[in-house]
C-alpha cells in the first residue's frame, strides 16, 4: 500500500496541475475576445426615426358582423350535435 504522504502529494500535484490549465486557457480566452473586439468592427449605428401618426384613421371596429354570424352557426350547430 502506498504511504499517505505520497499520495496527498501526488494529490496536490494534479490539483495544481488542473487549476493552472484552467487559469491558463481562461487566460487566452479573454486575450482572443478582446483581440475580436478589436479586429472586428462595430455596427454602424442605425438612424431611428420615430413613425409619425398617420392621416388615416386606423380601422378598429373588431370583428366582422359575418364572422359573428358564422362562429355562432357553428357553435350553435356543435350544440345542436353534442345534445
Amino acid at each position: 500500500m502506498a504511504d499517505l504522504g505520497s499520495l496527498l502529494w501526488e494529490a496536490a500535484t494534479i490539483m495544481v496541475t488542473g487549476m493552472v490549465v484552467v487559469f491558463v486557457f481562461l487566460s487566452i480566452l479573454i486575450l482572443l475576445v478582446q483581440l475580436l473586439a478589436k479586429v472586428v468592427p462595430k455596427e454602424p449605428e442605425q438612424d431611428f426615426h420615430p413613425q409619425t401618426a398617420s392621416t388615416v384613421a386606423p380601422d378598429h371596429s373588431g370583428v366582422t358582423p359575418d364572422v359573428i354570424a358564422a362562429i355562432s352557426a357553428a357553435v350553435q350547430q356543435y350544440r345542436q350535435h353534442k345534445a
